[in-house]
């Protein structure tokens, strides 16, 4: 059979050069620089006061706004796919705007309506809840960034769960809790858990969305891409690439939970299709 791709050994070629120039060299790169502090100086600036208040922040604004995302972003997902009404293309649309808009606009948007005198803000700044120039800004911005990698890795996955399937499931008499935890979620499930991880991937490294609305004061409301920036505005090159690889190294190890968690699912899923 005439292939439309060169050879193996070709296409392979071409694909580790191609990523080593975008990835590996960058990052070994930041690895090399990194290596010219002992290891107890490397310590010293990886386990900072600021350092580690900027790890909690930006590590747990990411996981709790990916995992609003993934929880909303199938309810989204699944409205868009399973139930037509008027306007659905206009809201499916909307989905695609933190594709678009720049993150600069997005916070200063955030920013205009979360604060104490914005559209939405002087409605929660009575009931006590602050959001802008707080850590809960942060979450917010994260969230409005990550939903659209939920929503668009569910819809094709839901797309392709017949309808039938549910029913058949409501005629042998279960419920819709039970037709959704034991028919539906096993096939969404994989898909979830990537859309999981590319909303908590991307609010890793988000910035400018964040610094608008975090208020970006240290030990409280700073990110480590922030204090990266310091750093480097400070002409502190060896500081910032030691931050730099922390992050690198925590996201590579919770990435790789992630996915070995998504292979896992997959596996199972398999291996009941099967009838193992």
């Amino acid at each position: 059979m005439k292939r439309v791709l060169p050879g193996f050994g070709l296409s392979l070629g071409f694909t580790l050069v191609y990523l080593s120039l975008l990835i590996l060299l960058p990052l070994s790169g930041l690895v090399f620089k990194t290596s010219a502090l002992s290891l107890g100086q490397f310590w010293d600036i990886a386990t900072g006061e600021r350092a580690l208040a900027s790890y909690r922040v930006s590590f747990g604004a990411s996981l709790l706004a990916a995992a609003i995302n993934a929880f909303f972003g199938l309810i989204v997902a699944w409205v868009l796919v399973r139930y037509p009404f008027p306007g659905r293309r206009f809201v499916d649309s909307l989905v695609d705007l933190p594709f678009a808009l720049p993150t600069a606009v997005a916070g200063i948007t955030l920013a205009t309506l979360y604060a104490d005198t914005g559209w939405i803000g002087r409605y929660l700044e009575p009931l006590g809840l602050r959001v802008a120039f707080t850590p809960l800004g942060i979450v917010v911005a994260l969230t409005f960034i990550g939903l659209p990698f939920v929503v668009r890795t569910l819809q094709p996955v839901i797309e392709d769960i017949e309808p039938e399937v549910e029913e058949a499931a409501a005629t042998l008499g279960a419920t819709r809790w039970q037709t959704f935890r034991r028919v539906l979620l096993p096939g969404i499930l994989p898909a979830l858990l990537t859309g999981f991880t590319l909303a908590f991937s991307r609010a890793i490294g988000e910035y400018g969305s964040v610094i608008f609305i975090a208020g970006n004061m240290p030990l409280i409301s700073e990110i480590t891409p922030l204090l990266i920036t310091s750093k480097l505005e400070q002409y502190d090159m060896i500081g910032a690439t030691a931050l730099a690889c922390v992050m690198l190294f925590i996201s590579f190890a919770l990435l790789l939970a992630v996915n070995g968690l998504q292979w896992w699912a997959a596996s199972r899923r398999r291996g009941k299709e099967r009838g193992i």
